[in-house]
């Protein structure tokens, strides 16, 4: 796998890369992003955009294509340098966003960061009934500080009432070697199930929640 790249690169240098595919659309007040997408953090934006468009919210990505890898800070990802991402964090109440990462330890902890702590606890819940063999973390002192996702600037926090951070190890994305040799059904391949008990997972917490 290419190496994530983290020379320094501002988000909207990111954005005006040949490739980079940004997209937005206002739905509902809640809103899923994941603005690590495409050949970043994968499946990330197929998991937010699948649980928003199942769940009526609105949903916002940045999308690398193959061959590209920049990691840009989320405290750097700034509505100022993109009128896509302003008008998602203005129009939504609250947010999701869907981040990927892999540590040692902690491939089967999905981790409920983020500012708003009501709405990491709720989805938590629902997201550990569709997934009990993993470990759902929203007690935030239990996850690692650089994954807790509670810088002010984050922009899972810039809506009115903030949001979560909800960080997916490799295998509930599908990309573990479990996963990635998952058996076909009917001659053709089929997802791994995790990732859509996952987003059924957010799509009842989405669709329950009370903004």
């Amino acid at each position: 796998m290419q190496r994530v790249n983290r020379e320094p690169i501002t988000f909207a240098a990111l954005l005006a890369k040949p490739g980079v595919l940004e997209t937005v659309d206002l739905r509902s007040k809640f809103g899923f992003c994941a603005f690590h997408g495409g050949n970043l953090e994968r499946v990330t934006d197929q998991i937010a955009s699948e649980a928003a468009a199942r769940s009526g919210s609105s949903y916002y990505a940045v999308l690398q294509p193959p061959g590209m890898r920049h990691h840009i800070p989320s405290a750097m990802v700034s509505p100022a340098q993109s009128p896509a991402l302003k008008s998602f964090v203005e129009h939504c109440d609250v947010v999701v966003a869907v981040h990927g990462y892999g540590r040692r330890g902690l491939f089967t902890s999905l981790l409920c960061g983020g500012q708003n702590r009501r709405l990491a606890s709720h989805v938590a819940n629902h997201v550990r009934a569709v997934l009990p063999a993993y470990q759902i973390v929203d007690e935030i002192e239990q996850i690692p500080k650089a994954l807790r996702g509670v810088h002010p600037e984050n922009p899972c926090n810039l809506p009115s009432n903030g949001g979560v951070q909800l960080e997916l190890p490799p295998r509930v994305r599908g990309l573990s070697p479990l996963a990635l040799h998952w058996p076909a059904s009917g001659g053709r391949h089929r997802r791994f199930p995790h990732v859509d008990d996952l987003i059924d997972g957010l799509v009842r917490a989405a669709a329950s929640w009370r903004l």
